[in-house]
């Protein structure tokens, strides 16, 4: 299943609110917690990403989550944000998720407004017969009850985890106590009876039927019934925990009944922890509710967890569980998914993912550092850095490296990581990039996307490979795996001069995956267009005493009739570029010259193609044009065949069970994998998520670097299971 953890920071930036206004919490998670959670939920075996609840939040989900309205499985988002600023902040990210569709672990909005107001809280309880502290609300320092019996506890209405608590024994202690509080916290101030006695905290799991009331936890007063649990003491000092606490079982009983009729009346889901205190003469009072009880490991609600036999992860997922439960009406893991295949490779990507989130950030800037080499066609000596860089990376992977140079474009790299003659998987990928230098554009970001000069056509391919293969040496399975890589320098030649090169290596391997970009619909490519590129001149020549004639009309005619060639194929293109010309009243030549690119399904469609292009060519015009046509560089299809659809069908079985959303697609772009070896089993596109290639917004996503490298590691594991099946 796909799960999306929404968190909020410690500190407001501009990502995250247009204005800062109102209260700003005091709460958050902090990020080891979230990293705690989050990797509980990938040894669950689901796909998590985490997700600031700013004001990208819909950005975000609109990326990751699931289209259940087009069939796909639903995911869910574990709630972990506590709002970022005014009243009601734990109902913002709910009432958003609501409004997108999305289920989510935790109580509604409508619980949470009414849990995290103090005051309201207690009404509800009262209503309903449940024992709560007397209590009296404080607008200012001189407000005046005459039914007010000391010692009393001062806290503000809207605030958890026990912000601004203190005990007062007069009317002059409590005007200064309400006073404080309402300057710092904004709000009014519940002055509430206090209960001199035992401190209790109850967690409670599950819904409806399903419901699970954790052993009690007794937080330890070392025998003063007058001492209360502060902010502070939470943070830096906790008090020792006392659980299963010692109570008689006609206490125990009660205690739960109570709590489990709270959080039933106030409408709370999934999970909860309630705050109890117990005077000398064993009268029971709910304090307040909880309804998004802390996760972190020195919590009470963590503590009764494992000691009612939960680990921290399997506590986590049981979370999730209920939540889906209560949704779905079953578990998210239905019977008949639970295949072996399944249980048996849930652990690997469990660490595979886990590996590749936690060093997103760190692989964001090795991409940047790639991106930011300029590595434009015909710059050799950017071409060679970028490869040494490459290289060098690989060799602590335990790659060797071999050298084909090339002085016109940068030298080619193949590099190996076992000494045997034939590979599990060759990985084709390039160095150079399709842009002049005037043209290139540095690495930045906008969100979730990142830009910058071929990120999208080769370096971000790169950097998910070498994610992917640090995943499988962290998993240890790397050194198990015979893989080849190839880096040729000129794609954007067409492999004018890596033709052989790229035969030669695919001819002695097993499998081949070529590393372009993904399109937004998560498509690998299956085939692939080929291409011929023309370099076409036009050229009239005035005879003496010859009329001057208009040339360029009769040039663009000719433009046009190339590009109608393709008009009625949708499988098919042909474009023009770089079309300039040049006219003169004298006796100069006029002279026009463009660059043609035709690309086709199948080689009976280049043929036509070719044809009709010299055709054209040669067809007479009034200015008498004498047409050159040259053609530069020739890359031929790939068409899909059963052992490309037989690959596939292994990644898409991969890709299922990750919860990555793939699809088999056409490629119009051509790399390397035109001139892969006859027959043999390859997919295109399983670089990142991208889109805009060749423009100045080529970008791909960056959430795609985890998916698409899990993707990819797994596979590569599952070529080499493979090829030692076959070699049997």
């Amino acid at each position: 299943m796909k799960v999306a953890i929404v968190y909020n920071k410690k500190t407001i930036d501009e990502n995250d609110v247009i204005n800062v206004f109102g209260m700003t919490t005091k709460e958050h998670y902090s990020p080891k917690t979230v990293e705690k959670v989050t990797k509980a939920l990938e040894k669950g075996g689901h796909s998590v990403k985490v997700i600031e609840g700013g004001m990208n939040f819909i950005d975000d989900m609109k990326d990751f989550m699931p289209k259940v309205v087009s069939g796909d499985r639903p995911g869910m988002v574990f709630n972990m944000a506590y709002g970022i600023q005014g009243k009601n902040r734990y109902t913002h990210v709910p009432a958003m998720l609501e409004m997108l569709g999305i289920p989510y672990v935790g109580s509604g909005p409508e619980a949470h407004a009414v849990v995290q107001d103090k005051v309201m809280t207690k009404i509800v309880l009262q209503k309903n017969n449940i024992p709560t502290p007397g209590f009296w609300v404080f607008s200012k320092p001189d407000d005046t009850f005459d039914d007010l019996v000391f010692p009393v506890i001062v806290k503000p209405i809207m605030e958890s985890t026990s912000m601004g608590m203190k005990v007062v024994e007069n009317w002059d202690d409590l005007r200064v106590a309400v006073a404080e509080q309402i300057e710092k916290y904004s709000q009014n101030i519940l002055v509430e009876q206090f209960i001199p006695g035992r401190e209790f905290a109850v967690g409670i799991l599950g819904n409806g039927a399903n419901i699970e009331v954790l052993p009690i936890v007794e937080i330890d007063l070392a025998g003063d019934p007058n001492k209360i649990q502060t902010k502070s003491d939470k943070v830096k000092a906790p008090l020792d925990k006392i659980c299963p606490a010692k109570l008689t079982e006609q206490q125990e009983q009660e205690m739960k009944r109570i709590c489990l009729e709270s959080f039933k009346k106030l409408g709370i889901n999934d999970f909860a922890r309630v705050d109890l205190r117990m005077d000398s003469q064993g009268n029971i009072y709910i304090l307040e509710l909880n309804s998004m009880a802390s996760l972190g490991g020195t919590g009470s609600y963590v503590h009764a967890a494992t000691t009612a036999g939960y680990s921290y992860d399997s506590l986590i997922n049981k979370i999730l569980d209920a939540a889906a439960l209560r949704y779905f009406g079953e578990s998210y893991i239905h019977p008949e998914e639970a295949t072996p295949e399944k249980i048996e490779s849930q652990p690997l990507r469990a660490v595979l993912r886990s590996y590749l989130r936690s060093h997103l950030t760190t692989n964001e800037k090795l991409l940047e550092h790639l991106v930011n080499v300029n590595s434009s066609i015909h710059n050799a000596e950017d071409v060679n850095k970028l490869g040494n860089i490459i290289s060098r990376r690989l060799t602590h992977l335990g790659f060797e490296s071999q050298v084909f140079s090339e002085f016109d474009v940068g030298n080619m790299v193949y590099l190996k990581n076992h000494t045997s003659e034939n590979n599990d998987v060759l990985l084709l990928s390039h160095l150079d990039t399709w842009y002049d230098n005037r043209d290139f554009t540095p690495f930045y970001k906008v969100g979730n996307k990142l830009f910058g000069s071929g990120i999208a056509e080769s370096k971000g391919g790169l950097l998910v490979m070498l994610s992917a293969l640090q995943a499988l040496r962290f998993a240890r399975k790397l050194k198990k795996l015979k893989v080849g890589i190839l880096l040729i320098s000129d794609d954007s030649l067409g492999g004018r001069f890596s033709k052989k090169l790229v035969k030669d290596t695919s001819k002695l391997s097993n499998y081949i995956i070529d590393l372009k970009w993904g399109t937004l619909a998560g498509g690998v490519a299956t085939s692939c267009s080929g291409v011929t590129r023309y370099n076409i001149d036009m050229v009239h020549v005035r005879r003496p005493n010859e009329t001057i004639k208009e040339v360029i009309p009769d040039m663009c005619r000719k433009v046009i009739g190339w590009k109608k060639i393709s008009y009625d194929y949708s499988d098919a293109r042909v474009t023009i570029s770089d079309f300039t010309a040049n006219t003169s009243f004298g006796r100069a030549p006029e002279y026009g010259k463009l660059s043609l690119e035709s690309r086709y399904l199948n080689h009976e469609q280049r043929e036509k193609f070719d044809s009709e292009i010299r055709k054209i060519a040669k067809k007479p015009t009034n200015s008498k044009l004498d047409v050159h046509v040259i053609k530069q560089v020739t890359r031929d299809p790939v068409e899909k065949t059963q052992k490309i659809e037989e690959f596939y069908e292994i990644i898409q079985k991969l890709a299922n069970l990750s919860e990555i959303k793939i699809g088999s697609e056409h490629r119009f772009a051509t790399s390397s994998i035109c001139d892969v070896y006859d027959d043999k089993p390859m997919i295109g596109s399983m670089g990142p998520i991208g889109s805009d290639y060749r423009t100045p917004n080529e970008h791909i996503l960056r959430d795609s670097l985890i998916d698409r490298g899990l993707l990819l590691a797994l596979t590569l594991n599952k070529c080499s299971a493979l090829s030692k099946e076959s070699s049997k």
